[in-house]
């Protein structure tokens, strides 16, 4: 019990760092949110005006203390760019999409690469090891823009699955926004698959050489026994890792991914927010992010936990 309440003061305090050095990096870099709202033709004393009421003049710790205050309480302020537009309601529209992307890509992920990384582990040497392990290499030297360039020509303008850059919102029809979400997801997926599917092969093979499993083979164990009750349990550690490092990247938003799929996700929005200067919205998705990652680790040392009880020690 004390470890965890250490560790989630500890997550505080990151989340606390973090968007502290955000809010005063976005104070340092050259970029005037008011101008850039006001426009090329404002005046000095417009602009200067409208510093003031958004608050920009104050000094950095009353305005991390204001901006903090409000989000403590789930209040992030107005989006700059967006006039009257709340930056929780902003991100609570794209969120959504971006969750509903990572979650197919992870299915995807899991279902295809699980069953190969063993499989490859069992017939280390023959055929079918070397075949997956060739086509795994040069799956990962492919980048996910390209796959996505690719699918958007093949599956979009050749065969007409879907059509590109006609993004269907889950609201208005869940199975059509799926079905072209499929597709993104499947790029994002394929690269870490290949990963998975190595990471997965080598941790099998490596505890395959230990000597807990040349005593369970020299008692007569079955193999699959061997291999599915305490191998793999085993093998898994690692994987845990990457793969919740995978799905922290895709929670934070696949950016390029979403630029070539056309998927208003929050990458795009962070990207926008950050060329016009939305510093509220910037700062959330930061945060966002930021939270994002901090969990999964804490999650991740949860399960590390009860896949190896020696951890606890």
């Amino acid at each position: 019990m004390k470890k965890i309440i250490r560790k989630i003061i500890t997550l505080i305090i990151t989340l606390l760092c973090i968007s502290f050095l955000t809010f005063s990096a976005f104070s340092i870099i050259p970029g005037d949110a008011a101008a850039n709202k006001l426009g090329k033709e404002a005046t000095a004393e417009r602009i200067e005006q409208l510093r003031e009421e958004m608050g920009l003049n104050d000094p950095l710790p009353v305005r991390y203390g204001r901006w903090l205050s409000g989000a403590v309480q789930g209040d992030f302020g107005e989006s700059y760019r967006y006039d009257g537009r709340t930056v929780q309601s902003l991100i609570a529209r794209r969120l959504p999409i971006t969750v509903l992307l990572a979650g197919i890509s992870l299915v995807i992920i899991i279902i295809v690469s699980v069953p190969l990384g063993i499989l490859s582990a069992r017939f280390s040497g023959r055929f079918v090891d070397i075949f997956s392990s060739q086509l795994t290499q040069v799956i990962m030297a492919v980048p996910s823009f390209f796959l996505g360039i690719l699918m958007t020509y093949v599956f979009g303008l050749v065969l007409h699955w879907y059509q590109p850059g006609k993004f269907v919102s889950p609201d208005e029809n869940l199975w059509a926004s799926l079905q072209y979400l499929f597709f993104p997801a499947l790029a994002i997926a394929l690269p870490k698959i290949a990963m998975t599917m190595r990471f997965l092969r080598n941790s099998v093979l490596t505890e395959m050489r230990k000597d807990y499993v040349r005593t369970a083979t020299s008692k007569g164990m079955d193999e699959n026994r061997i291999l599915y009750h305490h191998v793999l349990k085993n093998a898994l550690i690692p994987v845990v890792t990457f793969v919740a490092m995978v799905v922290a990247e895709i929670l934070a938003g696949s950016l390029v991914v979403e630029q070539v799929f056309s998927v208003p996700g929050i990458g795009i929005l962070l990207i926008s927010s950050i060329s016009s200067r939305d510093y509220p919205v910037v700062q959330a998705l930061v945060l966002y992010i930021t939270s994002v990652v901090v969990i999964l680790n804490f999650l991740v040392d949860v399960i590390y936990e009860a896949l190896d009880p020696r951890v606890r020690v």
